[in-house]
């Protein structure tokens, strides 16, 4: 599980202090039943190679996970809109930092 999962899932989940070991027992336990998909959730640029894995408890969050052997490492997090719940961080902040990334590798 990559750094950037766990401090996503803190600030927008739960501020637990082992947001490692809380992700990886979620992930298992919606695997486990079944939430796994190879299309990404709407609104989400789809990465060739993920797994979307949803999750039991908060059913608006999204694991973007990759498989490496029989394993998922879960990469990042995703709020789909629509769902029970609004996002926590609304899209037009997300987009934002999409544009930033677009122009930071413009200047590379």
């Amino acid at each position: 599980m990559t750094d950037h999962a766990a401090e996503r899932f803190r600030q927008r989940v739960a501020g637990t202090l082992d947001a490692k070991t809380e992700i990886a027992a979620r992930v298992a336990r919606a695997a486990a039943a079944g939430r796994l998909s190879d299309e990404p959730p709407p609104g989400a640029t789809g990465t060739r190679g993920s797994v979307y894995v949803k999750d039991l408890v908060d059913r608006s969050v999204v694991f973007v996970c990759r498989r490496e052997g029989g394993e998922l490492v879960v990469v990042t997090l995703w709020e789909q809109e629509g769902g029970i719940a609004p996002p926590r961080v609304p899209k037009r902040y997300t987009d934002v930092l999409k544009r930033d990334d677009e122009r930071r590798k413009d200047d590379i």
